[in-house]
């Protein structure tokens, strides 16, 4: 069974970028449509950034759109989250998540958590201000 690995967090400084991985230990990324979500201290799991399966299409949260880019990286079998600009309210624990298409077109990316079957164990980001 695969399981998600994230790579990247830590203590950023306000206005500074996040770089974030995503890595398949006993699969291949490149297998599965990925998104990240983030969580707060206190508050509800939210949908942060998604990627399709093809790698053609992917989504930012209006939270983070603008300063968000999400994509594939092949030569490290690697889904990379980067954030610029952070603000304080982008301090949370970061999990990535993945799935299998399972016949729905490959274009296809997911914002809900619901409709994931992979997680991984998160990494926490601070800002420091």
């Amino acid at each position: 069974q695969v399981q998600l690995v994230e790579s990247g967090g830590g203590l950023v400084q306000a206005g500074g970028s996040l770089r974030l991985s995503c890595a398949a230990s006993g699969g291949t990324i490149s297998d599965y449509a990925v998104g990240w979500f983030r969580q707060a201290r206190g508050q509800e799991r939210e949908f942060v950034a998604a990627i399709s399966w093809d790698g053609s299409k992917t989504h930012c949260a209006d939270s983070v759109k603008g300063r968000c880019t999400i994509s594939r990286d092949d030569t490290t079998d690697t889904v990379v989250l980067l954030v610029n600009n952070l603000k304080s309210e982008d301090a949370a624990d970061y999990f990535c998540a993945a799935r299998r298409n399972e016949g729905y077109p490959a274009t296809y990316y997911y914002v809900l958590s619901s409709s994931y079957t992979y997680w991984g164990l998160g990494t926490q980001v601070t800002v420091s201000s």
